[in-house]
């Protein structure tokens, strides 16, 4: 059983279900988490683009989850699953190393929001790398 893929699940599934809580939280959870002045107004408005993008993130979040889950043994192998978790984990890697072009070329939208929200991607990140690292070694062991 591969606990890091098992952790990668489940803070994914986290971030999912907290990007559903923001879209019931409204504009001033839109806020506080730093999706942006243009969200929160739209949010306030009553307009429904917060509310799909937000669906939509939560949704791709929580097929991440499930990819993880799969590799760690818990769900039925998914498709592609080696390929997917590569790029799940360089798009949290990515994502969590943004904070450093941001603050070095665009430092009129730095803001704590990118430090903290780039290290829990970060995070994220190192826990699915550990994980897919893992699972490539069990795979190429089970080919010898």
């Amino acid at each position: 059983m591969n606990k890091f893929l098992i952790v990668a699940g489940v803070l994914s599934c986290i971030a999912s279900f907290m990007h559903i809580l923001i879209i019931f939280g409204g504009a001033a959870w839109y806020d506080f988490f730093g999706a942006g002045q243009k969200m929160v107004v739209l949010s306030q408005q009553g307009s429904w683009y917060p509310a799909v993008v937000t669906s939509i993130i939560a949704g791709v979040l929580l097929v991440w989850g499930m990819y993880a889950f799969a590799g760690a043994g818990l769900l039925r192998p998914l498709p592609f699953i080696m390929p997917i978790l590569v790029i799940i984990t360089s798009i949290y890697l990515l994502r969590g190393l943004a904070v450093i072009p941001i603050y070095f070329f665009k430092q009129e939208i730095f803001s704590a929001f990118w430090v903290w929200s780039s290290l829990i991607c970060f995070l994220f990140g190192l826990v699915h790398l550990l994980g897919t690292y893992k699972l490539f070694n069990e795979k190429a062991l089970s080919v010898v």
